[in-house]
């Protein structure tokens, strides 16, 4: 087995990384150039940004011309989903996947990630870079850090108190905590601004999307406020920021939680490394919007940079490579990845219920 190479940029999300000319990765990385598979899609991405745009519009719209009701319950429960498809394409422009201008990219990224649904586009990039080179490495992707949920058995063994508790029914939990993901990531975003570490270019940046995310929160908040009752207000945005979170979590989720991880210090090359750790989902065009084409996710982390559309081309591609490398290509229903993520965490938490022996 050859061993391929992290990716040359540092943010490892950027596209394929360039491994030795005979690794097995490089292989599988020219077949899918010549495929033309990692050209940039302008039209495609021209229609969703734009439909995108529309739909959210029309959903704030539809908040303002409905007043104080509560009825906009239902609009919120729109907006979250708006909110998430927004996330998704800010999610595309960190990767490059848009333009071929990474200014561009840029541009667009925070634009729908800072100012159109409040999260911190340039945190997000730095933990996203370090999930995309070391998906399921234990310390080293953050994904999967102690927090919350404990995804390794000795992250569940040194808890106590109440956080003993909520490992030891993080499987039941999982899907309500979830509700909180939105409020999370606000937080964790806003919190990543205070860090005056960096130079003196990456805090301008910071100042830029502090800038943006202050827009995004005053003009949200004065919306909400002006418009409904404050208990209406504080509904509405319990069930929009609350659906936002289940809807995201419910899309990321299935994509590595519950697959092999590996040790810090595990030597394993490029190819096996996100192929091995991911979970594709099975489904139509249906799927691939509602889940952003994250249910790609195999594909996707072979090619970072390959515009969404592409993705479902280029399964076969891989499949049939993996399958003549020996290599486990792991594809199933959204439902049965929930259920594979559920008993994950339900096993990780066995150590902290006595009424079993471990």
């Amino acid at each position: 087995m050859n061993r391929g190479t992290d990716p040359a940029d540092p943010a490892g999300i950027t596209g394929p990384p360039p491994g030795s000319r005979g690794s097995d990765y490089a292989v599988l990385s020219r077949e899918v150039k010549q495929s033309g598979l990692l050209n940039r899609r302008p039209g495609y991405y021209s229609v969703k940004v734009g439909a995108n745009l529309l739909l959210l519009a029309a959903g704030w719209t539809a908040f303002a011309l409905i007043g104080e009701s509560w009825w906009q319950l239902l609009t919120a429960a729109f907006l979250a989903v708006m909110f998430t498809q927004t996330g998704f394409i800010g999610h595309d422009a960190g990767h490059h996947q848009i333009a071929a201008s990474k200014r561009v990219n840029n541009l667009i990224g925070r634009v729908h990630a800072d100012l159109l649904i409040g999260l911190s586009y340039g945190w997000w990039i730095a933990k996203h870079n370090r999930h995309h080179s070391h998906p399921n490495h234990v310390d080293r992707d953050p994904d999967i850090a102690d927090g919350a949920i404990a995804f390794t058995e000795d992250q569940a063994r040194v808890r106590s108190g109440a956080y003993a508790w909520l490992g030891r029914h993080q499987a039941w939990l999982f899907f309500p905590m979830l509700l909180l993901e939105g409020l999370a990531l606000h937080v964790a975003g806003v919190r990543a601004l205070f860090d005056r570490a960096g130079t003196r270019a990456s805090r301008l940046t910071k100042l830029s999307e502090a800038g943006l995310l202050t827009a995004h929160l005053v003009g949200y908040l004065a919306a909400v406020f002006l418009v409904l009752s404050p208990v209406q207000a504080l509904c509405f945005i319990a069930v929009h920021q609350g659906l936002f979170g289940l809807y995201m979590g419910c899309s990321f989720a299935p994509n590595h939680k519950g697959m092999p991880m590996f040790a810090k210090d595990a030597k394993i090359d490029f190819l096996r490394r996100q192929v091995l750790t991911s979970r594709n989902i099975r489904g139509h065009r249906v799927t691939d919007f509602a889940l952003g084409g994250l249910n790609y996710q195999i594909e996707h982390h072979l090619f970072p940079s390959m515009p969404r559309p592409s993705l479902r081309h280029a399964q076969e591609i891989v499949r049939t490579f993996c399958s003549r490398h020996g290599i486990a290509y792991h594809e199933t229903g959204l439902l049965d990845s929930y259920a594979q993520v559920l008993r994950h965490l339900h096993a990780v938490g066995g150590p902290l219920r006595p009424e079993l022996e471990y």
